[in-house]
């Protein structure tokens, strides 16, 4: 199999938002909103400024051992996990939540680029090692989302009783049934079965998601040294235990954005605006918000409340009941990891910009905030479809339509535009409009009136025209639509529909590898994977 990479900038997509593109330009105030600029020279000043900020590396270190104990990992796992007990050790994070059998493409994508990028900021800053970090969202409790995902252009949903956190869930027959679903699509694949083995060995029978996760993420990645940090951790959360003091005492996170909120509407969408406490219950099957009224704390949706005395209690003697929304995820994240880089999504990176004075209020680092790769796959048929005709990469990110028009147009031998006859009218209307005004004055707006219909109905014929010459070509402009619904489903994104199993059942390691080659690092570019034979 070979692959060709094309790079192109973001702008030309049109698929990303004003803010991100703003942020990756540096135009705008986009970068006012965050503490560095995602430039090696940016990571420069948070290498030399993490170095204020201290990290409880022997809790981290002894939660990923025992993380870890029961799983076979590589060498390169073992070393970075011991890696990290030096302060010279810092860490490029990207964070998801731990969606079934992987979900969509760009979660691989995504810790794609922190491997990636770890490896190349070595090169850069080698006084200093770099480990890349899965750390996953297991508080998550979006079942629609993190429990479904789509193959051959079918939604798969698990339909489990379970409640809660994700993370906490325990695969079920439900699962295991859906699991099943999916081996007669990977068996037929010609390199189906090896990926499917490793989801079969992940998500087995009464192992909770978190766990599944971790064991299938290092199967695919451990050899590149990748580290999964499971947060829903007593120890870790014990780290976390006098900003959560501080968020239901003062509900200090909820005041720190108020100003970063009336900046960023002036000019942008506002991805999150949280709640006066950025906290969640977390125990048994409950993940519910937690609210304040007077001195009084009550847990929405449940019987549950404390006082404030018996809140504070709860939370030294059990932290891991404590979850951070997404206020306060990325301030947690920090506090547990020597991070410098973190990589994100568009609208993740929209959030973390709210977040740099709740960073400064708890008193922790914010890293470089990267945008996570993107990646537009073509296979070989596609692409010679539509090189022939006549259209280019560029055109795919074109409105169907527009791509629709110009094609009858290129195509056509007749001349499919009245442009040249539109000038004209205008000017014969122009002349008339004078002549009747030197005779009556009145009579200007009847010769105005006249010049507007006639131009109209110009107008409508010319697109009567392109609507019989595109009858003409109907093939073609079916399968225009066909390539574009193909890579762009629902007019969106490839990589937040299409599961990996389309593409590791068809080839493998080797597709894997051709995505790692070709993903950038600090730069800032979408890129086109085709495949060319």
């Amino acid at each position: 199999m070979k692959l060709n990479a094309t790079s192109m900038d973001y702008q030309f997509t049109g698929l990303f938002s004003s803010l991100v593109k703003d942020y990756i330009q540096d135009k705008g105030s986009a970068r006012s909103y965050v503490a560095y600029e995602p430039t090696y020279d940016g990571v420069r000043k948070a290498i030399a400024e993490r170095k204020k900020y201290s990290t409880n590396r022997k809790v981290l270190v002894e939660v990923l051992q025992k993380q870890y104990e029961s799983l076979s990992t590589s060498a390169r796992v073992k070393e970075n996990i011991q890696l990290l007990t030096s302060d010279t050790t810092l860490v490029v994070t990207t964070a998801h939540q731990p969606n079934i059998f992987t979900g969509p493409l760009y979660f691989f994508y995504k810790i794609i680029h922190a491997i990636q990028l770890s490896s190349d900021l070595k090169k850069q800053f080698p006084e200093n090692n770099f480990v890349p970090v899965y750390y996953m969202g297991s508080e998550d409790a979006d079942i629609e989302e993190v429990g479904s995902f789509v193959l051959g252009g079918t939604r798969y949903q698990w339909n489990t009783k379970q409640k809660g956190a994700v993370g906490r869930m325990k695969v079920d027959d439900a699962l295991i049934a859906l699991l099943k679903n999916m081996e007669g699509y990977w068996s037929v694949k010609p390199n189906g079965k090896e990926a499917l083995a490793i989801l079969q060995n992940a998500y087995q029978k009464g192992k909770t998601i978190a766990d599944a996760t971790i064991e299938l993420v290092n199967a695919f990645f451990g050899a590149y040294g990748l580290i999964v940090v499971q947060p829903d951790d007593a120890s870790l959360k014990s780290l976390f235990v006098d900003t959560m003091k501080l968020e239901l005492l003062t509900g200090f996170s909820h005041k720190a954005i108020q100003p970063t909120l009336q900046a960023l509407t002036a000019s942008y969408h506002v991805q999150s605006e949280g709640r006066a406490i950025n906290l969640f219950y977390l125990k048994d099957d409950i993940r519910a918000r937690i609210e304040k009224q007077d001195n009084q704390y009550f847990v929405a949706d449940t019987d549950i409340q404390f006082t404030e005395e018996e809140i504070l209690n709860e939370l030294h003697h059990h932290p891991d009941r404590f979850s951070p929304n997404v206020i306060l995820r990325g301030i947690f994240q920090e506090t547990i990891l020597p991070g410098v880089v973190f990589i994100g999504g568009g609208g993740e990176l929209a959030y973390w910009m709210e977040l740099k004075n709740v960073f400064a209020e708890a008193k922790v680092h914010m890293p470089v905030l990267q945008l996570r790769n993107s990646f537009l796959l073509i296979r070989a048929k596609q692409m010679q479809q539509w090189t022939a005709l006549g259209l280019s990469k560029e055109d795919l990110f074109k409105p169907v339509l527009d791509i629709e028009v110009a094609f009858v147009k290129m195509q056509s031998g007749a001349m499919l535009s009245l442009e040249a006859e539109l000038k004209l009218l205008e000017q014969a209307y122009d002349q008339i409009q004078k002549r009747v005004k030197s005779i009556d004055t009145t009579l200007g707006a009847h010769a105005n009136n006249l010049a507007h219909q006639s131009t109209k109905k110009l107008l409508e014929l010319e697109k009567k025209m392109i609507r019989a010459e595109r009858r003409k070509q109907a093939v073609s402009v079916e399968r225009i639509h066909a390539i574009k619904n193909a890579l762009f489903p629902n007019n969106g994104l490839q990589e937040r529909v299409e599961h990996i199993a389309e593409w590791l059942g068809d080839f493998g390691e080797a597709w894997l590898d051709a995505v790692i080659k070709a993903s950038p690092t600090m730069q800032q570019e979408f890129t086109i994977i085709d495949q060319i034979d």
